[in-house]
C-alpha cells in the first residue's frame, strides 16, 4: 500500500500515537484513521473497534474536522473481526451472542453511518466479513485495483453481521446481495465497482493520493450541508415519499441558518468561488 499520512512528513497536521494498531492523524481538516495490524491482515480487535468508534465520534464533534478517511496498512484493509482480547463475560447465557453483535459489530457500522462528517473508505487490500461492511458503510469507497471484497460468513457457517444484510440490498439489490452472501466468493475491485459497491478503482500506488484529493474536496466544502445531505440519503431508503420530502424541507430550513449557506449564495451573486468554513 502507498504511504499513509502517518508515514510521511509532507503534511503539517497533528499525529496522535495513542494505539499503534490504530493510527490517527489530522491533516488540513481531514481525520485519517488507519488500521495498523498488517501481520493479521488488519483483522479488527475489540480495542481497535472501540478506538475507531471514538475517533468517529470525535470527528463529528470537532468543527476543525470536516472529512474522514478510513484506510489500512499492508496487504489487507480488514480481514474481519478478531475477538481475541475482548472482555471476558464468563459462561455464555441466552442473549449473549445477540448482545455481543449489537454492542460490537453493529455499533462500529452505525458509527460510520452516523458520523456527521463524510467518510471515505480507501480500501488497500482484502476486505472480508465485517471489514467489507466497514467499507460499504462509508459514504464513498475508493479501492486499489488489487483489493477484493468477501462475504466470508457462509464459509464459516455463519450469518452475516455488522449490518451486511441491511447494507448490501440497499447498495446492489437483494438478488446480488444474496449471491455474494450465499456463495462467499471473492469479489475483485473492478467487479465491485461495476456492481456499485465501489465509487472508483485506482492503481494501488495512487490510492492514498486519490483519497487525499477526494477528502480535501469534501473538507473544503459546506460541512453542515454535507452532513444533512448524508442524513437525507441514508434515511431515504427506509422512508416513504411524504416522510422523505418532509425531512428534505426541514434539512433546507436548518441549513439556511448556516454561515456556509450564506456564503454559497453570496459567492453566486458575486460570481466568485465560495470559501466555506464549515460553519
Amino acid at each position: 500500500m502507498p504511504s499513509s499520512p502517518e508515514d510521511t512528513t509532507e503534511h503539517t497536521g497533528s499525529v496522535e500515537p495513542v494505539d499503534p494498531r490504530v493510527l490517527h492523524a489530522t491533516d488540513n481538516g481531514v481525520s485519517w484513521i488507519t488500521l495498523n495490524r498488517p501481520e493479521a491482515m488488519n483483522a479488527v480487535t475489540w480495542d481497535q473497534r472501540e478506538r475507531i468508534i471514538a475517533l468517529l465520534a470525535d470527528a463529528s464533534a470537532d468543527p476543525s474536522v470536516r472529512a474522514v478517511v478510513l484506510t489500512a496498512t499492508g496487504r489487507g484493509f480488514c480481514a474481519g473481526a478478531d475477538l481475541r482480547g475482548a472482555p471476558s463475560t464468563g459462561d455464555r447465557i441466552p442473549g449473549d451472542v445477540a448482545r455481543t453483535i449489537r454492542l460490537g459489530a453493529q455499533r462500529l457500522i452505525a458509527a460510520v453511518l452516523d458520523c456527521e462528517k463524510p467518510v471515505i473508505a480507501a480500501v488497500n487490500g482484502t476486505a472480508a466479513g465485517i471489514g467489507a461492511h466497514l467499507a460499504f458503510a462509508c459514504d464513498l469507497v475508493l479501492a486499489a485495483d488489487s483489493a477484493t471484497f468477501i462475504e466470508v460468513f457462509v464459509r464459516r457457517g455463519l450469518v452475516p453481521d455488522g449490518g451486511g444484510a441491511y447494507l448490501l440490498p440497499r447498495l446492489i439489490g437483494p438478488q446480488r446481495a444474496k449471491e455474494l452472501m450465499f456463495f462467499g466468493d471473492a469479489l475483485p475491485a473492478a467487479e465491485a465497482e461495476r456492481l456499485g459497491l465501489v465509487n472508483r478503482v485506482v492503481p494501488a500506488e495512487e490510492l492514498t493520493a486519490t483519497a487525499r484529493e477526494w477528502s480535501q474536496r469534501l473538507a473544503d466544502g459546506p460541512t453542515r450541508a454535507l452532513a444533512l445531505t448524508k442524513q437525507l440519503v441514508n434515511a431515504s431508503l427506509d422512508a416513504d415519499r411524504a416522510t422523505a420530502f418532509a425531512a428534505e424541507a426541514l434539512a433546507q430550513e436548518i441549513n439556511m441558518t448556516t454561515q456556509d449557506a450564506g456564503e454559497g449564495v453570496a459567492s453566486f451573486v458575486e460570481r466568485r468561488t465560495p470559501k466555506y468554513r464549515g460553519l
